[in-house]
């Protein structure tokens, strides 16, 4: 039996993964969580085999948790769950040492298969996540060392402005203050020699950070 954690912000998509996930006998979610720091304590609590992570979540993101997750457990087994198909973010995610990077659009045999390849320490790819990877392998936009200058928390939030989110937007739905999205985005644009949001949308789409 495969034993998974399951960290969502919402609650309703974490109930439907859960449906999905234990639709085949061999998985079983044993624990829940809504933002990073929660996930950190059921990790220490309950010891899953694989630790399923949404990439935007308060406090700390999936890459972010990713990260503490090693901190505390180098064999922890970590499995992007997302709604983000960017390529960066599948680059980061498994930069931080995620073993599986999927979207939530995946079917439900892509999703199980996931699972079980991430319990056995073999990584799994979608395919964004494999385009992520060939693409970086390749080359990149040109501004991809620029890219690497950003913390996780600044390229989330850029890539929402690009996607036409407004600061209170992306305050409500990372769970952080208006003033501290603020920030966020004067730093990243500071970071990337930007002024302003027509500037960062430019950037965005010609380092294929956001689709057209």
């Amino acid at each position: 039996m495969i034993n998974v954690l399951l960290a969502d912000d919402h609650s309703l998509v974490r109930t439907g993964i859960k449906v999905i996930l234990e639709r085949s006998p061999d998985i079983r979610v044993v624990g829940e969580a809504s933002d990073g720091k929660e996930t950190l304590d059921q990790y220490r609590a309950i010891h899953p085999d694989v630790g399923g992570l949404d990439i935007s979540m308060p406090n700390m993101d999936g890459v972010e948790t990713t990260k503490s997750l090693l901190d505390i457990d180098p064999r922890a087994q970590v499995l992007i769950l997302t709604m983000f198909p960017e390529r960066q973010y599948a680059v980061r995610a498994l930069k931080a040492g995620a073993l599986g990077y999927i979207t939530k659009g995946t079917s439900t045999a892509e999703l199980h298969n996931a699972v079980r390849s991430v319990a056995a320490r073999k990584r799994f790819l979608s395919e964004e996540g494999i385009d992520a990877v060939t693409t970086r392998l390749l080359a990149g936009g040109p501004g991809a060392s620029l890219i690497e200058n950003l913390s996780d928390r600044e390229l989330q939030v850029l890539c929402m402005i690009a996607r036409g989110r407004r600061i209170v937007e992306i305050a409500e739905e990372l769970g952080l203050g208006a003033k501290t999205v603020e920030t966020y985005r004067g730093r990243l644009l500071r970071k990337l020699g930007l002024r302003n949001n027509a500037d960062i949308c430019r950037f965005a789409y010609d380092n294929a950070l956001v689709e057209y």
